[in-house]
C-alpha cells in the first residue's frame, strides 16, 4: 500500500507501507510453492525439538515411577550381612545376632536369612552340577515376607510346620529360571542333593533381588539335612521411619560387638535413588544431543533461506521497483524463517509427547511431560528460525532493485 508523505519544501513523497495482515501470506509464498524443500527443513528443527521434548518427558516419567516405588516400598528397610575383616577374608555374623538386633529401640522386624554356599538349586537331578543358572539355596524363616513386604504369587510361604520339612518357596526370577509356572503337589526341585516340595512363588521383590533368585527352605530342614549350624549371612531389618538413621548406626556394633567393622549394613532403597540420580545425569547428556540437532536444523533453515534469496532476486528486485521498502523485503524472509521454524517447533513437540507416550505405556510409568516442555520447546524452536533467518533476510534488504532485476 502506498500513502503520501508530506516533503520539507516540496510537494508529498510516496512512501511504501505493509499492513501486518499481509506480512504472514507475503512471507509464506516460498514455502507454498516449495513445500517439499519446506518439508525438509522444518524436520529438522522437529527432530531437535522432539529429542529435548521426549528426554523431558522420559525423564521425569521414570523419575516419578522411581519416587513412587521408594515410597510403596519404604526407605526403612536396612541390611546387615557378613563383611570383610582387614585381612580381606570374609566374616561370620554371630548365631545370636538375630536376636541382639530384635532388642534394638526402633526395629519393628526381623528376618534372618542364611545362603547355603555350596548347595545348588536344580530342576531335576539330571541337570549337571555346573549348570547352576546362578540360583542360591538360602534358609530362612515365617518372618520373611512381612519383612520384606514380600507377596505369595502362588501357593504358600514357609511356617513353623513346613520349615521342618523338604519344601521349598521359590523366588521370582529363581522360578522362571527353572521353568516352574504352577504350583501342585508334584512340584519339587533338586537343591543340595535332595528333593524339595515346592509349595510357593513369592512375587518379585524389588529391594532384595538376592532373594529373586533363590529357593528358601526352613532353618530346621537345613540344619537337619545341609548341615546348617546357625549362622545367618544376611538379616533384614525393619525399622520405624524416624528412626532409621539411628537404628543403623547401632546395627554393626549389635550384630558383632567384637568386629563391628566387620558387619556391612546397608540400605537397599538408596540404590533405587542412586538410579533417580542416574537418570538426572544421563537426561542431560541426551539433552546436548537434542541441542546439537537443532542446532543442525537452525543451520539448514538458514542455509536454505539463503538459497531462496539467490533463487528470487528477480522477486526481490522487481518489489523494491514498485515502492517496496527494505524492512518489508526483510520482513517477508525472517517471516518465511520463523513460520518454517514455528511449524518445525510444533511438531516437534508432538512427535517428542508421542515417544513419551508409547515408552512410558511400555514401562507402565505415568506418563508426566513438563509443560515447560511444551511451549518451551515451540519458543526454542521461534528463537533459532529468528536467528537462522537473520543474515538471510538482511541480505535480501540490502540488494539494490537495479542490481537485484541485472542478475536475476
Amino acid at each position: 500500500m502506498i500513502a503520501g508523505r508530506a516533503g520539507v519544501d516540496g510537494p508529498r513523497v510516496p512512501s511504501s507501507r505493509m499492513r501486518a495482515a499481509d506480512l504472514l501470506p507475503t512471507g509464506t509464498l516460498g514455502l507454498r510453492a516449495r513445500r517439499p524443500r519446506a518439508l525438509l527443513s522444518a524436520l529438522g528443527i522437529a527432530i531437535g525439538i522432539a529429542a529435548i521434548v521426549a528426554v523431558l518427558g522420559v525423564t521425569r516419567s521414570s523419575q516419578a515411577a522411581l519416587l513412587e516405588q521408594i515410597d510403596r516400598l519404604g526407605t526403612n528397610l536396612l541390611t546387615v550381612a557378613n563383611g570383610k575383616d582387614l585381612g580381606g577374608a570374609e566374616t561370620m555374623l554371630p548365631a545370636d545376632a538375630t536376636r541382639m538386633i530384635r532388642r534394638v529401640e526402633g526395629v519393628t522386624g526381623v528376618a534372618p536369612t542364611a545362603q547355603l554356599l555350596g548347595r545348588n538349586v536344580y530342576r531335576t537331578d539330571r541337570v549337571p552340577s555346573g549348570q547352576t543358572g546362578g540360583l542360591a539355596l538360602r534358609a530362612c524363616d515365617a518372618a520373611l515376607p512381612a519383612t520384606l513386604d514380600g507377596h505369595i504369587r502362588q501357593g504358600r510361604f514357609l511356617d513353623a510346620a513346613t520349615g521342618a520339612y523338604p519344601v521349598a518357596v521359590l523366588g521370582y526370577e529363581a522360578a522362571r529360571t527353572l521353568g516352574i509356572t504352577r504350583v501342585d503337589a508334584q512340584t519339587r526341585i533338586w537343591a543340595g542333593g535332595h528333593w524339595f516340595t515346592v509349595a510357593g512363588i513369592l512375587d518379585p521383590l524389588t529391594l532384595a533381588p538376592e532373594i529373586d533368585r533363590s529357593a528358601l527352605i526352613g532353618f530346621p530342614v537345613a540344619a537337619r539335612l545341609l548341615g546348617y549350624e546357625g549362622q545367618p549371612t544376611r538379616l533384614y531389618v525393619r525399622a520405624a521411619q524416624d528412626q532409621v538413621d539411628a537404628v543403623a548406626g547401632l546395627l554393626g556394633a549389635t550384630a558383632n560387638p567384637a568386629g563391628p567393622e566387620t558387619v556391612a549394613v546397608t540400605r537397599p532403597s538408596d540404590a533405587l535413588t542412586a538410579r533417580v540420580a542416574v537418570a538426572e545425569s544421563s537426561a542431560v547428556l541426551f539433552l546436548g544431543l537434542g541441542a546439537i540437532a537443532l542446532l543442525v536444523g537452525g543451520i539448514g533453515i538458514g542455509n536454505i533461506m539463503v538459497i531462496s534469496v539467490l533463487e528470487r532476486r528477480g522477486e526481490i528486485g522487481l518489489r523494491r521497483a514498485l515502492g517496496a521498502a527494505p524492512r518489508h523485503v526483510a520482513g517477508q524472509f525472517l517471516t518465511e524463517s520463523l513460520t518454517l521454524a514455528a511449524f518445525g517447533g510444533a511438531g516437534g513437540v508432538a512427535l517428542g509427547c508421542a515417544v513419551t507416550l508409547a515408552l512410558a505405556r511400555a514401562r507402565g510409568w505415568t506418563v508426566l511431560i513438563p509443560v515447560e516442555a511444551l511451549w518451551g520447546g515451540v519458543a526454542v524452536a521461534i528463537v533459532v528460525g529468528a536467528l537462522a533467518g537473520l543474515y538471510p533476510a538482511l541480505r535480501a534488504a540490502r540488494l539494490s532493485p537495479t542490481d537485484a532485476l541485472r542478475t536475476a
